[in-house]
């Protein structure tokens, strides 16, 4: 019998299709915002030489981005992270969630890459991969700390992150705010508490998010709403009713994408759904089959964030349209000298009011 774990999104460890590697944690306390998961999280130093991950999918609107950890105690069910979590030896499954790899010299190693002369300034994204914003940010301050950095460099970024700690670091923000530096979006896959503490485990409610994307606001930091990822028979019928609550507390873009379930992504969230929602898994997966014609997964660019049929462009012009009237359509673009040559259009196209759906 397979035991769920209070705290967790996963309840099982999904094979891993790599030889393991032999890593030794190191000793972090965590303080939660509620009672600590019954499976103990686990941190391990990850010793990588360069911080800065470079990307050339067609589907993914930013060059370069940046992850302080590798895994995610938040626990998304859906997480299309979480295979890379294989190439450390560890499972898709509930190691992803418990087993997280800590950058220690993130600062250090970002600092000296962006003073390197072949250095050209463009937006990096936080983060590519993993919330950046996760449990242990709130002890270790990496993310804090590379902001600093990228303050000093006047090297432009922007956030994605489901954890209202984001505001801890308003006083970072608001000074690359100053400079045109700076951009913030705050994922709201939904507006149900009961909903994100089963699909979302260790994030922040979705009250506190608004309150975050109004203190943002209210500092002059630009802020969206990124209603991602949306589950065709779950979340999607939300999609107006979160457009509406962030544009409230001040939110001037918003974008979306559709679920995607990769590899052991997919066992994982069928189990998931069976588990939390027995009386509504049929329809979810009936829905998402829709949108990748017939299957639960579609790996090709061009389709995969969003989808293809009627399904997925009903979604669509949903969004659209809601992001139209509330007002949602403000484009940021940082400063043009510190845009890399040529990338200006493509680099900014991940905080403006779009949907990748098709």
């Amino acid at each position: 019998m397979i035991q769920h774990h209070k705290g967790r999104g996963s309840s099982f460890n999904t094979p891993n299709r790599f030889q393991k590697h032999h890593l030794e944690p190191i000793a972090i306390d965590v303080e939660y915002d509620d009672d600590a998961p019954t499976l103990p999280t686990v941190f391990y130093k990850d010793t990588s030489r360069t911080i800065l991950a470079k990307n050339d999918s067609p589907d993914i609107p930013f060059t370069y981005s940046i992850n302080p950890y590798r895994g995610c105690e938040h626990g998304c069910i859906y997480c299309y992270a979480r295979p890379s979590h294989e190439y450390l030896g560890f499972s898709a499954g509930l190691d992803f969630e418990s087993k997280i790899m800590v950058k220690m010299d993130a600062p250090r190693l970002l600092a000296h890459t962006l003073a390197k002369k072949g250095w050209k300034r463009q937006m990096v994204a936080f983060s590519g991969n993993t919330d950046c914003y996760q449990p242990v940010e709130r002890k270790l301050q990496l993310t804090r700390q590379c902001l600093e950095v990228f303050l000093r460099s006047r090297n432009p970024i922007g956030i994605v992150t489901k954890n209202a700690l984001v505001v801890r670091d308003i006083d970072v923000l608001r000074e690359m705010a100053k400079l045109d530096l700076a951009h913030v979006m705050i994922s709201i896959t939904s507006l149900d508490a009961d909903l994100i503490r089963i699909m979302e485990p260790r994030t922040s409610t979705p009250a506190n998010r608004l309150r975050a994307i109004e203190q943002l606001a209210k500092n002059g930091i630009p802020v969206g709403v990124n209603a991602s990822p949306i589950i065709p028979g779950l979340t999607d019928e939300e999609i107006p009713s979160i457009l509406k609550a962030a544009s409230e507390h001040g939110a001037t873009t918003a974008g979306c994408t559709l679920v995607r379930l990769p590899g052991p992504v997919e066992p994982l969230f069928l189990d998931w759904l069976k588990r939390e929602l027995p009386n509504r898994a049929g329809k979810i997966i009936n829905r998402i089959k829709d949108t990748r014609q017939g299957e639960l997964n579609d790996s090709r660019f061009g389709t995969r964030m969003g989808g293809e049929g009627e399904m997925a462009r009903a979604i669509n012009t949903l969004f659209e349209i809601h992001a139209q009237k509330y007002n949602l359509a403000t484009q940021w673009s940082c400063l043009p000298d510190v845009t890399a040559p040529g990338n200006h259009e493509h680099q900014m196209d991940l905080f403006n009011t779009r949907s990748l759906i098709s």
